[in-house]
């Protein structure tokens, strides 16, 4: 962690939990546990460190919020982008039909493109954030009508 000049970094991985943060003096203070289960959704790619303010962010563990809709949620801080690059078209738009491998849109954390999957059948209906913005774990990406 000094060569890094890491201060925190967690790692989190189906139903496991690690958090690693430098404490005073530089020593670093461990914690791991087990995780609720459904408290993280599951990620399409490596898993990220995440930040301090992403972790005040939580999301719902269902995601559905109306009856016969349900929203895809960044699993991750970083910044969402709707194409593979400027000069391909966007994954989806509204009106697409979706399952669950489908791949939907990028987020770029750290310098590494993360694919992130629909994980549910069903169209979009809206698509909630803009292409290059920055996200937040748990924030919602896109409205899925069930189907």
């Amino acid at each position: 962690m000094k060569r890094s000049e890491l201060s925190e970094f967690e790692f989190e991985e189906e139903g496991f939990k690690i958090k690693i943060k430098r404490g005073s003096g530089g020593q670093p203070i461990i914690t791991t546990g087990p995780l609720p289960a459904n408290s993280f959704p599951s990620i399409a790619g490596p898993t990220q460190a995440t930040t301090p303010a992403a972790q005040s962010t939580v999301s719902q563990a269902s995601g559905a919020d109306e009856t016969g809709f349900t929203y895809v949620k960044s699993p991750m801080v970083g910044t969402f982008y709707r194409s593979p690059s400027p000069e391909n078209p966007v994954f989806v738009d509204v009106g697409a039909k979706v399952e669950e491998k489908t791949v939907v849109c990028i987020i770029e954390a750290m310098k590494i493109m993360n694919e992130i999957q629909a994980e549910t059948k069903g169209a979009v209906v809206e698509i909630l954030v803009e292409n290059g913005q920055p996200v937040e774990y748990g924030q919602r990406l896109f409205k899925i009508k069930l189907g």
